[in-house]
């Protein structure tokens, strides 16, 4: 059974060229990455206006001054406008992405800290780490998307926020034409096309789970970019490159060999908890090194020389985020040459019958003007559907506790996760979550 996402009550319209586009979260670091993508595949989404959204009127400006340079460099006509404006800045606008971070890498810096306190994996989306952020974010992007679907009702929101299934769960559920990305599946993609020395165009992952938790369980070498046949490779893929594919996921090549299948690396955090909290113990937060570089780029960007994104960015993560942002937008306005197939964050409606309809999985879908339809699924080996369903249902939880708070629902969405799981933990964890983040939400 798959599902077709269209604006309710509504036929797709024809796509506008140019294009305009929004970023709320617009002052990020990050956002130069999507300038690049946008200029460099111009005939693939052709934008016309740029609208870069952000409270933080300093970054907006450095970053806006950066985007237009990026594009006169290539030759891109588009036009960039900065605004804190939320409402004028979507107005009109085809497509509106969100990419914000609230609290920052302070909040972030605490996210991975506090949980280690209890002997948990400190992560910004996995754990309880992952839980906090979520509690922060979810009210806010839900009044993003109401301000939007008041100016602009029309416009798709695509989702880049982590945690990204949590996130387009909360939007959907509250009837928003909103689809979510992870840049997980198209870099999987690139590092096999690279293995394989062919097209990434011609890598069709069999990808399935949620957000943050996925596996490969198959790779298609398609006979050519786009067709409809090809031949199974994970097989040879693990046998000529297990080593170097298990290290890149800090997995032991044997465990990934049995397996039989590529975990996604933020499957680590189950399959060797421990192992990773004292790691994260020894090595200090992820936030605290992104936010030097974000110090280092902010300088870099403040160069009125510099007209490409500096190689420094690499370092901030989000690998190939640019490629896949292009190729679903372009797919949902009608500018991408009919339906592509891409790994997005939508509606399960029955194509993993295990989860409820509302659930959000990660999973190749056909993607065009007229919407967002999963493909099926063949069904998931017990060994990964327990694990799925399990988050699943803290996922829910999860969501609950962001819309309605109290402390009763955030322990229960701790209790329910399977990286919590105790209640003595699980109570502790609450304590410190409500803590240190009792300045983002309201009800605390």
């Amino acid at each position: 059974m798959s599902a077709t996402l269209t604006a309710a009550g509504s036929a797709p319209g024809p796509a506008r060229s140019p294009l305009k586009l929004a970023i709320v979260g617009g002052g990020s670091t990050y956002t130069p990455e999507l300038i690049d993508g946008f200029a460099r595949l111009r005939d693939t989404l052709p934008v016309g206006e740029l609208v870069l959204i952000d409270p933080a009127a300093e970054r907006l400006e450095l970053i806006g001054g950066l985007a237009r340079r990026i594009f006169a460099a290539q030759g891109h006509p588009a036009a960039v406008t900065t605004t804190a404006d939320l409402a004028a800045g979507v107005a009109d606008a085809d497509a509106v992405l969100l990419q914000l971070r609230v609290g920052g890498q302070a909040a972030r810096n605490q996210d991975e800290t506090w949980p280690l306190e209890c002997g948990c994996v400190g992560q910004e989306t996995t754990g309880a780490g992952g839980l906090a952020k979520a509690l922060r974010t979810v009210p806010v992007v839900l009044d993003i998307a109401e301000q939007v679907r008041r100016t602009n009702p029309d416009a798709w929101i695509v989702d880049f926020t982590n945690p990204v299934g949590i996130v387009t769960r909360a939007l959907r559920t509250a009837g928003h034409k909103a689809v979510g990305l992870c840049n997980v599946a198209i870099g999987f993609q690139r590092r096999f096309a690279a293995h394989l020395g062919v097209d990434p165009e011609r890598v069709r992952l069999d990808h399935v789970g949620l957000n943050h938790l996925t596996w490969e369980r198959g790779v298609t070498l398609l006979d050519a970019p786009g067709a409809a046949t090809g031949r199974e490779v994970l097989p040879a893929l693990l046998r000529d490159f297990g080593k170097e594919i298990a290290d890149d996921l800090h997995l032991p090549q044997a465990f990934v060999q049995r397996l039989g299948v590529v975990p996604s690396y933020y499957l680590r955090y189950f399959y060797q908890h421990d192992a990773v909290v004292e790691e994260l113990r020894a090595q200090g937060s992820r936030a605290a090194q992104v936010a030097e570089i974000e110090r280092q780029l902010l300088e870099l960007y403040a160069d009125p020389a510099l007209d490409t994104k500096p190689e420094l960015l690499g370092r901030r993560g989000g690998a190939f985020y640019s490629e896949a942002a292009v190729q679903l937008i372009a797919a949902l306005l009608g500018t991408g040459g009919g339906t592509s197939v891409q790994v997005v964050n939508t509606r399960n409606d029955g194509v993993l019958p295990f989860l409820p309809d509302d659930a959000v999985i990660e999973v190749p879908a056909e993607v065009d003007a007229a919407g967002v339809r999963p493909l099926p699924q063949r069904p998931v080996e017990p060994l990964f559907a327990g694990l799925i369903a399990a988050v699943t249902s803290y996922e829910h939880l999860a969501l609950e506790a962001a819309l309605h708070g109290g402390r009763d629902r955030v322990f229960d969405a701790l209790l329910a996760h399977p990286l919590v799981g105790q209640i003595e933990l699980a109570d502790r964890l609450t304590d410190r979550l409500l803590a240190h983040n009792r300045e983002h939400l309201a009800w605390a």
